[in-house]
């Protein structure tokens, strides 16, 4: 077994069982691998997932052709973080990147690397986040931090590049650039395909500007959400709809002076220019046809309350799904150059998002938080011959179990440092797996954008028990079977304090078992204020 640490009874003994069934039916012939992976994309945008907003064709041709996991979550719902995690297999404390501010290791052992030394080609396009330089690559092309979403700018091994377009369609331009005619057609490839959308904010494409624009979304029940009977995290946070999301760089109503980004103004005025400078002549002409018709409108109506509240959860909406809606056109040109090539019957193709995202849930935006809407992450796996078509999981998984999955599939051996597990018996949808029964979360940027209180916490197939630091120290239980939106915490409940303490002692066993504590938990506030 991997680790020092006691781990609780049943959680051990699970993985043990699932490591020894990993050892059985190897594939003949090494998969490639193609990753792909989308900034912010909730499950409830997904109609394979069943949302209630959109459609997405290709998408859900994955969940059709391979499984469909209903239980994934993240181990830190912030992006760095996110990534670093799936990179090495291990817990945002172990990489040291437990927020966006410092850069990612590049020296620690990482799974493109490993496959990289195992004769795969390996190449990483896209949206990076880390601030270092991809390592473990034979080929890169990366956005430099967020990216940009019309005319991006590269990093690359010769310097930066700017490529005249729209962010989405450009990465996969170059992914399949690099498919076609970048590789050794002679060996395995890993390619990591790394879209910037859906983040905020949320610029669409000139090919889906007026997508949406006379659909009525349906508002979530949460929408007008007053944190009645949870605690001060939920009431503090700084990301609601109604007070945080901007007019100008959110929902696109054009500010004064255009012509240059000015230091002293406010930041959602600048973030409109920073984006809308970019745009050539001709991009601004096709936009300000769109959106200008929509500012005249809401200047009209003048709105305030609830009303304007409801308009900012339509306007957000559009956009938001304006951005995967051609995620999901780019997806579709990969796969069926996949199938176009002969490639698709020995590759893997995994979609996933580094979090989730609220979609006015909570009368939110952004993530951050335990609850369900940014602890869930999409995550699609299309294996032929391997996965059955149409299959779906239930169990409990994370990204963290993702870097072992791709090696043990490419029969490349897991360091002994990496902390998740192989998902190849639920993929062999083995009814002996013994799967794992709990997670682990832990978010840590805090105080910062958005104000999202330090949290760490505990998540079974019913319960959910988190607990805020820092500035406060708050317990929140949630009951999911009886309270699935997580409205009412039962954490002083009598009826519940059993599972209260059970839960604690749960949680305990797996921050040993992982190899958290408060002492690191101290070590990074130390660092986040500046203390020595």
């Amino acid at each position: 077994m991997k680790h020092n640490q006691t781990a609780p009874l049943m959680f051990l003994a699970s993985l043990t069982s699932i490591s020894l069934s990993c050892r059985q039916e190897k594939p003949v012939l090494q998969p490639n691998i193609l990753f792909i992976m989308t900034d912010d994309h909730a499950q409830q945008a997904i109609s394979a997932y069943g949302s209630v907003l959109n459609e997405t064709p290709n998408i859900d041709r994955l969940a059709e052709e391979g499984m469909i996991f209903r239980n994934s979550f993240v181990t830190n719902s912030i992006s760095a973080p996110s990534r670093a995690v799936i990179l090495t297999g291990q817990f945002s404390h172990r990489t040291g990147l437990v927020d966006n501010a410092v850069a990612f290791d590049s020296s620690l052992v990482t799974f493109p690397k490993l496959m990289q030394a195992a004769g795969y080609q390996t190449a990483m396009i896209g949206k990076w986040h880390l601030k270092s330089e991809p390592a473990g690559f034979d080929y890169w092309k990366v956005l430099p931090g967020q990216g940009h979403y019309y005319n991006p700018d590269f990093r690359t091994p010769d310097g930066p590049e700017q490529i005249e377009g729209y962010v989405t369609d450009i990465i996969t331009d170059l992914a399949l650039d690099w498919l076609k005619s970048g590789r050794d057609n002679g060996k395995p490839f890993l390619l990591m395909y790394q879209h910037k959308a859906p983040h905020r904010e949320w610029f669409p494409g000139p090919g889906h500007l007026y997508l949406y624009n006379d659909v009525v979304f349906p508002e979530p029940a949460t929408l007008f959400d007053d944190y009645h009977g949870r605690g001060r995290a939920a009431r503090e946070q700084e990301m609601t709809l109604m007070h945080h999301m901007n007019l100008h760089g959110d929902l696109k109503i054009k500010p004064p002076e255009l012509d240059s980004i000015k230091p002293g103004d406010p930041w959602p005025v600048n973030a409109f220019k920073w984006n809308y400078s970019r745009m050539t002549p001709g991009q601004k002409a096709l936009w300000d046809a769109a959106y200008d018709p929509v500012q005249k409108d809401f200047e009209n109506r003048n709105l305030k309350g609830d009303d304007l509240l409801k308009w900012k959860y339509q306007r957000y909406m559009q956009d938001y799904l304006r951005c995967i809606a051609s995620v999901d056109d780019n997806i579709g040109r990969v796969l069926d150059y996949l199938e176009e090539s002969g490639l698709s019957e020995n590759t893997i193709v995994v979609y996933t998002s580094d979090q989730g995202f609220y979609l006015g849930e909570h009368g939110w935006y952004d993530k951050r938080f335990m609850y369900e809407e940014s602890f869930r992450t999409p995550l699609i796996v299309r294996w032929p011959g391997f996965i059955s078509p149409g299959s779906e999981c239930h169990e409990l998984v994370q990204n963290i179990d993702l870097p072992e999955t791709f090696l043990d599939a490419a029969g490349i051996k897991t360091p002994e440092q990496m902390q998740g597990t192989s998902l190849l018996p639920l993929f062999r949808q083995e009814e002996d797996a013994g799967w794992k029964q709990a997670m682990y979360y832990h978010y840590y940027e805090y105080p910062a954008v958005h104000m999202v209180k330090r949290h760490y916490g505990i998540r079974t197939h019913r319960y959910k028990l988190i607990h805020f630091y820092y500035d406060v120290d708050e317990w929140e239980l949630y009951d999911l079977e009886n309270d699935p939106l997580e409205l009412t915490n039962q954490v002083l409940n009598p009826a519940y304090s059993r599972r209260v303490d059970s839960l604690r002692i749960e949680l305990e066993n797996l921050r040993e078992y992982y190899g958290d504590s408060d002492s690191l938990n101290q070590l990074f506030i130390d660092r986040h204020t500046g203390r020595n």
